[in-house]
């Protein structure tokens, strides 16, 4: 009975708020909100998504002024392939999951507009990395509409980002959400020591846009991905089988820097490095928070770090959240160690 309350006050929320947005929506929208608080708990695509597979639209991201970037993201439906022949019909954004990797610099005001691609609910914004007032400046995009918003970027670290529209863990659990870096104005201690930088981010896959699972479940797969860095870095979405067949690769007496992020929507990741040990840990990315010596670093939902260890001798250095459940459950990527830091399987 409780259940069947709290999901009828959820959709009448959710209609309220669509009406409320008068005519950057319209009814259609609304209807299609309401469809998809009920499709949640029927483990269906809505009827608007079903045959959707829009093709990745590309992240674009301008610095316009010293301290000014401009970013254009877009909020899309597309298959992604999270375990081997397992296709799950996202909701993303740029029709990657996790999304593209944002970085900017701390002092930077970012300059953000969102498209909404999805023909049939709303879509938003929340950045954990700026200063807004969320009822302004996280507001809900409506299909085929397009907004644009302005915050700054004051605190450097590393940051999660998500779509804040109600219900929150729908849109995160199906596929919405992303790693920003705030990059130090006077960078980190250990900047002249780093050989080779990395990100990866974590994140759960549940049964398919299923409310009750993602509520109350244990997640299907736990999972890593890699962003690009940098021009020519790979760019991969969140499965269980890529960063085990493709390594990442670093050459013997490399420090490594990884910025780690844990999307979740709902566990907590125990970062882990087999066969090393964390000579320098900022948590959150910040460089204040400056920790040595961990064996594990512990990331909650949301949670971010910045990770540098040293590898000593060749062979392949497992990367794994130390809640070997979820290790299992695909949460495992492979560093490759080489004396000559290139990869000399073939791949």
């Amino acid at each position: 009975m409780k259940r069947k309350f709290y999901t009828f006050v959820s959709i009448a929320v959710a209609a309220s708020l669509l009406a409320a947005c008068g005519n950057t929506g319209g009814k259609e929208a609304e209807k299609e909100s309401a469809k998809a608080g009920a499709h949640h708990t029927n483990s269906e695509a809505l009827a608007a998504h079903k045959d959707l597979n829009q093709k990745p639209v590309p992240l674009k991201m301008e610095r316009i002024g010293p301290h000014d970037v401009k970013i254009e993201m877009t909020a899309q439906i597309t298959d992604i392939e999270i375990d081997k022949g397992k296709i799950y019909k996202a909701w993303t954004f740029n029709g990657q999951v996790p999304g593209p990797l944002i970085v900017v610099n701390e002092g930077d005001t970012i300059h953000f507009t969102l498209k909404n691609m999805d023909p049939a609910i709303p879509h938003s914004m929340d950045f954990h990395a700026v200063h807004a007032s969320p009822s302004k400046d996280f507001v809900d995009v409506m299909p085929n509409k397009s907004g644009t918003f302005t915050y700054p970027a004051n605190n450097p670290g590393v940051f999660m980002y998500h779509c804040g529209t109600k219900p929150v863990l729908a849109h995160i659990a199906n596929g919405m959400h992303g790693m920003i870096i705030v990059k130090p104005k006077n960078g980190y201690p250990t900047d002249n020591e780093v050989d080779r930088e990395f990100v990866l981010i974590q994140n759960e896959w549940y049964k398919y846009n299923d409310m009750d699972d993602f509520q109350n479940g244990v997640p299907s797969y736990v999972v890593f991905s890699t962003k690009a860095l940098k021009t020519g870095d790979r760019n991969t979405n969140g499965d269980t089988f890529t960063l085990k067949e493709e390594p990442l690769v670093a050459k013997v007496g490399d420090k490594v820097r990884i910025y780690i992020e844990n999307v979740g929507p709902n566990e907590v990741s125990s970062f882990h490095v087999v066969g090393t040990v964390f000579d320098d840990v900022y948590i959150d990315g910040n460089p204040n928070n400056h920790l040595k010596g961990l064996q594990t670093v512990m990331l909650p939902a949301s949670g971010g770090a910045v990770v540098e260890f040293t590898v000593t001798r060749p062979g392949n250095y497992s990367i794994v959240t130390h809640q070997f459940n979820h290790a299992q459950k695909g949460a495992v990527a492979i560093l490759k160690v080489t004396e000559t830091g290139e990869d000399d399987s073939g791949h």
